[in-house]
């Protein structure tokens, strides 16, 4: 997983790396059981305070993107769909000026 940050943006450290797993997941490049580093070795890699991945994770798992099991690790769960799909509308319509390009038009006669 690549994770790009910026120490001279505006959005704090915790909500780049956020976003960008949300992204990932959202885009099936990170599914369901997916294994994530841990807190430790992920603060490492980026440079970062653990308490900022440990914010992320805990973030991430109220949301229901991923899941931490205690010994064991953190892994993306898919099990909040609902959320996931309404997320990756949300996305889409953002990215698209506010309209759901998938969204079929009709004509009334």
């Amino acid at each position: 997983m690549k994770i790009l940050i910026s120490n001279t943006s505006d959005t704090p450290l915790y909500q780049q790396i956020k976003d960008q797993i949300k992204d990932a997941i959202l885009k099936e490049e990170l599914v369901e059981g997916d294994a994530l580093p841990s807190i430790r070795a992920f603060a490492n890699d980026l440079k970062v305070s653990v308490l900022t991945i440990r914010r992320v994770y805990e973030e991430l798992e109220q949301e229901g993107f991923i899941v931490s099991q205690v010994g064991i690790g953190t892994f993306v769960s898919t099990s909040n769909l609902e959320l996931l799909r309404d997320s990756k509308r949300r996305l889409v319509e953002q990215k698209n000026g506010g309209y759901d390009t998938n969204s079929k038009i009709t004509e009334n006669q």
